[in-house]
């Protein structure tokens, strides 16, 4: 990254055209490229002036980790372009930006395997820590991206991971890059029987969906893996263990079991119709008690707008002013994006409001009723009325406001902090995620809150722009 920053930097200062630079590189994540000319020093420090967008640096460290040869030219070509179009990186449609995207997206995805796949084996040693090595077979050069994350998950040992294109070994605290290496002869590790075993003890015979295997552990890992040797036999098997499950007699449940169903199922209202409309699921939606939230919110509150709105955004839950109203929005945080919705152009009436979860969860305190977070189940519990809105709705872009709407609406869990103002790919469509106004109202100091208030109105024009 320092040495393609360093040649991008001289070479744009000089004003070289992208298509006079060829790059070049070697294999391994030690090797730098050339271009095919020396680069020109840059005629002032710092780049004569260069600047680019904070997330731009992020994006090329991600990119240059790609095997593409082309990487590093799409990047030059791309930080030219910034010069004059500032807000480039958030137009998905561009094609070079989708592009460079997609490199980045592979190599985040490769990281996420290797930190899912790496088998690490103990070895011997006479000091006070604990000595391990691992091998694996990268798609492209992200040992040096992911090393920082095994030191700080496995800090309290000493360890190696050895790749073909790099090594990275952390020793007393210390993480250091190295060489790649061949294959090491690794001892055998008595844990792994145990592991196998589990493995083997999850295996679920009647649920074999071999697409949805492949695609969460690539058959191209699976030489790297101990629990993978046992997937031929468990596959062979699976039909003669289905068959004799269906032969067995079901277990007789114990005679308290019936007494505690009818009792539970007396208390349950009655089972909503088919949903066919978003009155139909508000309707629905007002007697769920898919978690235990219901019991002390005094209503459901469903989202409202425009039902086939461009735009949804979605925040965390109701407040203490949304549950008594029934109605999203309408406390302080509501007069926060109100009014930020209005100087961004986005009217209320069209756009589809509503939030992850539908109770208020709150702590009793006096008379007052303070907010708390809801938490990973709650907020799965509740993922299936956001499914149902986002069905009915179909927005062209969903806006998630805060922490609680980006986990429901992306399924993950990484801070708003570095993903704000990006616009990510999720299978209901693309997700715009920002500040949550109450956060906002939070903000002890002034200028901070201020400049909050600004990004969440740079994000409403960016989704008002995306939806047309």
């Amino acid at each position: 990254m320092a040495a393609w920053r360093e040649a991008a930097r001289g070479l744009a200062a000089a004003g070289v055209p992208a298509a006079d630079v060829a790059w070049h590189g070697g294999e391994g994540e030690g090797d730098l490229f050339a271009a095919s000319a020396p680069a020109p020093r840059a005629a002032q420090p710092g780049g004569g002036g260069l600047s680019v967008p904070k997330d731009f640096l992020s994006l090329a460290e991600l990119v240059l980790a790609h095997r593409d040869p082309e990487a590093p030219g799409l990047l030059y070509t791309l930080l030219l372009r910034l010069q004059a179009e500032r807000g480039l990186l958030a137009d998905p449609a561009d094609p070079l930006v989708r592009r460079v995207q997609v490199l980045a997206k592979a190599v985040r995805r490769d990281m996420h395997k290797m930190r899912a796949f790496v088998r690490f084996r103990e070895l011997p040693t006479d000091q006070p820590r604990r000595r391990f090595a691992a091998w694996f077979e990268p798609d492209h050069r992200i040992v040096g991206l992911n090393a920082p994350f095994f030191a700080r998950r496995f800090a309290d040992m000493d360890w190696a991971i050895h790749t073909p294109d790099a090594s990275a070994i952390f020793e007393d605290g210390t993480l250091r890059m190295a060489a790649g290496a061949d294959r090491p002869d690794l001892p055998d590790d008595a844990h792994e029987a145990l592991w196998a075993t589990y493995f083997a003890n999850i295996f679920n015979p009647a649920r074999i969906k071999l697409d949805a295997m492949r695609s969460e552990m690539p058959q191209k890992y699976w030489k790297n893996l101990p629990e993978t040797n046992q997937i031929p036999a468990m596959l062979a098997a699976a039909e003669g263990r289905v068959a004799a499950m269906r032969a067995a007699e079901a277990t007789e449940a114990p005679g308290r079991a019936s007494a505690i169903s009818a009792r539970y199922r007396k208390g349950m209202p009655a089972a909503p119709a088919e949903i066919r409309s978003l009155d139909d699921a508000r309707a629905a939606c007002g007697l769920c008690t898919r978690c235990d939230l219901y019991q002390h919110a005094t209503q459901a509150v469903f989202g409202e707008g425009a039902p086939n709105a461009a735009l949804m955004i979605v925040g965390e839950q109701p407040g203490d002013h949304e549950d008594l109203a029934g109605r999203p929005f309408v406390g302080p945080a509501g007069q926060v994006l109100d009014e930020a919705m209005a100087k961004a152009g986005v009217q209320r009436p069209a756009t589809w409001l509503t939030n992850a979860v539908k109770h208020f969860k709150f702590t009793p305190r006096g008379k007052r009723r303070l907010h708390q977070t809801p938490n990973a189940g709650e907020v799965q519990a509740c993922r299936w009325w956001l499914a149902e809105e986002l069905r009915l709705v179909r927005p062209k872009l969903t806006m998630g406001l805060g922490g609680t709407a980006a986990l429901a609406l992306t399924g993950r869990k990484e801070g708003i902090t570095r993903r704000r103002g990006k616009i990510e790919d999720t299978p209901d469509g693309p997700v715009l995620l920002s500040w949550h106004p109450s956060y906002i109202l939070r903000i002890p100091d002034a200028a901070a809150q201020e400049k909050a208030r600004a990004e969440l109105l740079a994000d409403l024009e960016m989704a008002r722009e995306v939806v047309g």
